[in-house]
């Protein structure tokens, strides 16, 4: 083979095993970050929603809906924790610039990084809540077969008609306030501008939530702990306290 082949041959074995490195690397990620996640929901959520329940079938979509649920919360982790990861990879990479241990905390790793998180997030807020939440409240059509099958149907069949009802209101709502062809052709394009768009705004919509909630958290536990916390008495001045005293003694002795 010629050289110029050998380089390129070097040059795409070099590409494949930076790519299952950077697989590797995010599925551990992942199962940390869902078992983190199972363990928070297990100790936080009441005994008596899952372990009470006697019907394997009703046992079977808890256990189901309880996973979709950790999975979705190890996404919304993975989000919170992208930008210290990357802030802290790019300054771990400029202090050892020459270290072979860590040259896999490059750029490549956090863009595949963001690109999963940005898929993970809009699957979850899109399909994976709202099928778990219509999947605990199904029972199954009215004269079919019971079982985990028919929930299925009925959750699938609800959250398709949910999505029409929902793109429905939002093509008669831009053809009310943009009546012109190009506005009604862009909703063809969902996942390049509709599906990002969806996402920003529920963004922004938690973080006004997070902006008016941490005030009166914040206040909220001030007063907490100035409930539970001593207060030092090191500036209290003893005299004064001594003659408050006494004075309080001489008025109840004159009552006396």
């Amino acid at each position: 083979m010629a050289p110029v082949e050998l380089d390129a041959l070097a040059v795409r074995e070099q590409l494949f095993h930076e790519r299952v490195r950077e697989c590797l690397i995010c599925a551990l990620l992942f199962a940390s970050l869902y078992i983190l996640c199972h363990f928070i929901i297990r100790h936080f959520k009441k005994q008596t929603d899952f372990a009470a329940v006697h019907d394997d079938e009703d046992a079977a979509v808890n256990r189901i809906a309880l996973g979709l649920c950790t999975f979705t919360l190890a996404v919304a982790l993975g989000a919170v924790l992208l930008l210290p990861f990357s802030i802290m990879s790019n300054e771990v990479l400029l202090s050892f610039p020459h270290n072979y241990y860590i040259q896999w905390l490059n750029g490549s790793l956090v863009h595949g990084l963001w690109n999963l998180v940005f898929l993970f997030s809009n699957l979850s807020l899109v399909f994976l809540m709202p099928f778990a939440y219509f999947f605990t409240e199904s029972e199954g059509f009215a004269g079919s077969k019971k079982g985990i099958m028919a929930r299925v149907y009925e959750t699938s069949v609800v959250l398709l008609l949910l999505t029409l009802l929902v793109l429905g209101m939002v093509w008669v709502a831009s053809a009310i306030v943009s009546n012109d062809a190009a506005s009604r052709q862009s909703l063809y394009d969902l996942w390049e501008c509709y599906l990002p768009y969806l996402y920003s705004c529920i963004s922004l919509f938690g973080v006004l939530l997070l902006l008016l909630c941490t005030p009166f958290g914040l206040s909220t536990m001030f007063t907490v702990t100035g409930k539970l916390l001593v207060k030092p008495r090191l500036l209290e001045d003893l005299d004064e306290q001594l003659s408050c005293t006494r004075f309080e003694e001489a008025a109840i002795t004159r009552r006396i």
